[in-house]
């Protein structure tokens, strides 16, 4: 069992929530791009309101195919902009997505009380400083600035396993692990994926359906929310289609035993998850 921010994750606490908020007008999924003071609080006070346990903001799109590469400076006024919003608002525990150590700093010099780094600590080397100064919880993603080779379950575990190493190094007790769906690809525009040659949907497949091989013992981010894994095999390009196959694999990632949902969907995964919890706890019960 872990902790983000006061919220419980892992072992017998019910499967979170977490909804995502992009102040990066770059990010894929435009319905989740939130950019003004009054979209900001408004879309904070529905999540809320949607049964929401934490806030995730971005500041910066990370999608591995497209280029939207920004300046650190740019990345955290947006993002300091949504956070100074989201507390106003909310009381909810605030994430924030960013592989960039300053982005990280100012971001915890606010408040914000967890780290979601895609690139599991590795990508900037002043990360590990900044977590050991301020101490908050971490999400660690698997990845590797190199190509990767072999079985993917494997893998995934062992990128895993050597950000909780660096996360262990600097003092931090709250880690969730991310197995990093749709962040291993052939090719990308982007900095933050990972460089395999294997068919990657077929990947993503194969780790959701082994989240307890991949887990090492913390809990399990999931992250599919209408991802292009799903548009690949519902052959729909528009994002805007994919919430059915979103909410079938958040069902699916539950069942195998995922911790947190992170998700663009607060309403309707919290509405698929929710029974699905009854279906787990009836049966462990029987």
């Amino acid at each position: 069992m872990s902790k983000l921010g006061t919220i419980t994750v892992g072992k017998t606490s019910p499967v979170r929530i977490m909804g995502i908020l992009n102040a990066s007008p770059e990010s894929f999924y435009k319905k989740s791009i939130k950019t003004t003071d009054h979209d900001i609080a408004q879309t904070i006070r529905k999540m809320d309101e949607e049964g929401a346990d934490i806030i995730d903001i971005g500041g910066m799109s990370t999608a591995p195919y497209l280029s939207t590469l920004i300046s650190e400076r740019i990345e955290s006024q947006r993002i300091s902009q949504a956070i100074k919003i989201v507390q106003r608002v909310s009381n909810l525990p605030i994430s924030v997505d960013t592989c960039r150590a300053n982005v990280a700093k100012n971001a915890l010099e606010l408040g914000t009380e967890i780290i979601n780094d895609i690139s599991g600590l590795k990508f900037d080397k002043e990360m590990p400083i900044v977590i050991e100064r301020y101490q908050p919880s971490v999400i660690v993603c698997a990845f590797s600035k190199k190509p990767v080779h072999g079985n993917n379950i494997s893998q995934t575990k062992k990128l895993i396993s050597d950000s909780i190493k660096i996360a262990k190094l600097s003092g931090i007790k709250n880690i969730v692990v991310d197995p990093a769906i749709g962040f291993f690809r052939n090719t990308g525009r982007g900095l933050f994926f990972t460089k395999f040659n294997v068919d990657w949907v077929k990947r993503d497949l194969e780790i959701l359906s082994n989240l307890s091989k991949v887990k090492t013992n913390f809990p399990v981010l999931v992250s599919v929310s209408n991802k292009s894994f799903i548009g690949k095999i519902l052959q729909k390009h528009d994002p805007n289609d994919r919430l059915a196959g979103s909410l079938a694999c958040e069902v699916m990632s539950a069942i195998k035993g995922a911790d947190v949902i992170r998700t663009h969907n607060v309403k309707y995964t919290r509405e698929v998850i929710q029974p699905i919890q009854r279906f787990l706890r009836t049966n462990k019960s029987l």
